[in-house]
Formats: structure tokens, sequence, C-alpha cells
């Protein structure tokens, strides 16, 4: 991981100030996973964001992109994506944990 600050930084951070940019973080999150690009994904949460999966808890953005490239070769069936992995079932889980820090 060598980035630049501006991309570790993905403005608008909480508190959101109005709903508006609430949406444009939840759609910049999305866009990044319908990328499955872990490392895009990554960038989507802090660099010490703590994950759960099940039973399982792991911390940090390498972490984050470990897990999901695990996660994605996994699901993938040769061209295609198991209908538990398909795209968009993420985003909706990132949409509502950041409208529900909003507290909405």
């Amino acid at each position: 991981f060598s980035r630049s600050m501006s991309q570790l930084v993905r403005p608008p951070l909480p508190p959101y100030s109005s709903m508006a940019d609430a949406v444009k973080k939840v759609q910049m999150a999305e866009d990044a996973w319908n990328t499955r690009d872990p490392e895009k994904v990554s960038l989507a949460y802090t660099e010490d964001c703590i994950w759960r999966n099940r039973d399982t808890f792991f911390q940090g953005r390498e972490a984050i992109v470990r897990f999901l490239r695990e996660k994605w070769e996994k699901a993938v069936v040769g061209d295609g994506w198991r209908s538990w992995g398909a795209p968009g079932t993420e985003p909706m889980a990132t949409r509502i944990g950041i409208l529900r820090r909003m507290g909405r």
C-alpha cells in the first residue's frame, strides 16, 4: 500500500452535515464495491477499521484487502458470480451502516 494522502482521505467525512453528503459517501462506497477491486473498496474505510465476518474479526485496510480477495476468489464460478456474492449485495450493507451512523 503506497498511496498519497489524497487517496487515503475521501471526503465527505462523518459526521455528515447533510443527507446529500451521506448519500454521496454511500455512492462512493457502492462504486468502489462494484469494481470488485479490494484495494479500492478498502479506501472507503478508515485505516484502523474493524470488520466482522460471522465469528471472525479483523482490523485495518490490509486485512480488508486480504479478506475480500479470498471472498471474491471463492465466489467466482467460471466467468459468473454465485448469487450470494452478486454485485449489489455488499453496497446495501454499506448504505445501511452509513445511514445508521447518521441516526436515520
